[in-house]
């Protein structure tokens, strides 16, 4: 199904962000996100206070959206919404309201797996930024997934490896969170390890067979040698952070370009893009691109604002989904897990 005036509406609730963009075609219109402060003081997304918040946010985000776009709710062609992963709570406020708005207008509504989306978002048309060729391999990391999925096309996607604990992104705010730095602190810890020196401290990469990630031994081993460095000097992490912040983020980088380097060598896949919240980080970045010298990879790197969770990749989502008519019914339901 073709339409050179499609435009879709996007909603993203699935954690701690409310967010809702509309996109006329592949292009972005707008991309409007709303930030919950709250959390910080916890030290973590409070699942009961992040619906609370959507609730209070939903309206005038997409409002702001619409606005934004230059463009009328009666124009939309279809409503597309975040079904899961995610929290439960946060996920229902945004659903709800794409169901109510879906039939208000008597338009389609569209369902997206969120970690499809923080793959697809590669084929928005952006200026500046090429769109991979299927197939392409795909590393999505974040605070809740680490993968490596083989893309064929749009709806033909292959978990190849994924953790068997915990994902990048808790590694990197649990280290955080040891070394006294305050929620989230994963972009802290980059911003110190591009102070630092890579090589000041040595931690031991986990031995996982395949292409498989493990990071929570990682976590405990940072954690000992933190409090082992404390007993001898309490003055220690002070005194080195930006040292241990690079020593940490370069073994993270390592783990995970060792089982990209794998899984390119067991596919011949030599396309690789990254997604997710993580891949705003500027070690992940500079490796996938020195790579891209090294091996004779291909690789593509989103535009910052599409990393972390925004509504523009469900949209993008949607409008593939509009072309071949992938609709729902309001029969539709919010999972908090989801088959990839």
């Amino acid at each position: 199904m073709q339409n050179s005036e499609v435009f879709i509406l996007a909603i993203e609730s699935s954690c701690d962000d409310t967010a809702a963009a509309v996109l006329h075609n592949d292009k972005v219109l707008s991309n409007v996100v709303a930030n919950q402060l709250i959390h910080a003081q916890y030290g973590g997304v409070v699942p009961e206070l992040a619906s609370r918040a959507h609730q209070q946010n939903i309206v005038p985000v997409i409002d702001a959206a619409l606005r934004k776009a230059n463009i009328s709710k009666e124009q939309l062609s279809a409503i597309a919404f975040t079904q899961g992963p995610g929290l439960m709570g946060s996920l229902l406020v945004g659903s709800s309201f794409a169901k109510s708005m879906a039939l208000a207008l008597n338009i389609p509504l569209i369902s997206v797996n969120h970690m499809h989306a923080h793959i697809l978002a590669h084929f928005i048309d952006e200026e500046g930024f090429d769109k991979p060729n299927f197939p392409f391999l795909a590393l999505t990391i974040s605070g809740g997934h680490t993968q490596i999925v083989q893309v064929n096309n749009f709806f033909d996607m292959t978990i190849i490896g994924e953790t068997t604990d915990d994902a990048v992104g808790e590694a990197f705010d649990k280290s955080a969170k040891i070394l006294g730095l305050p929620y989230p602190g994963g972009p802290l810890v980059d911003k110190h390890a591009q102070l630092g020196n890579t090589k000041a401290f040595a931690f031991t990469k986990p031995k996982v067979p395949g292409l498989n990630f493990s990071f929570s031994g990682l976590k405990t081993a940072i954690l000992y040698f933190v409090q082992k460095k404390k007993l001898e000097n309490p003055d220690f992490i002070s005194e080195n952070m930006d040292d241990i912040c690079a020593s940490i983020q370069y073994t993270i980088v390592e783990i995970l370009m060792d089982k990209l380097k794998l899984a390119v060598k067991e596919t011949g896949i030599k396309q690789i893009a990254i997604g997710g919240g993580v891949s705003a980080n500027s070690g992940i970045r500079k490796a996938i691109k020195d790579a891209e010298q090294k091996y004779s990879w291909k690789t593509y790197v989103p535009k910052f604002e599409y990393t972390t969770d925004n509504a523009a990749m469900i949209g993008i989502v949607g409008y593939q989904k509009f072309l071949s008519q992938q609709f729902e019914t309001a029969a539709v339901v919010s999972k908090a897990r989801i088959q990839f």
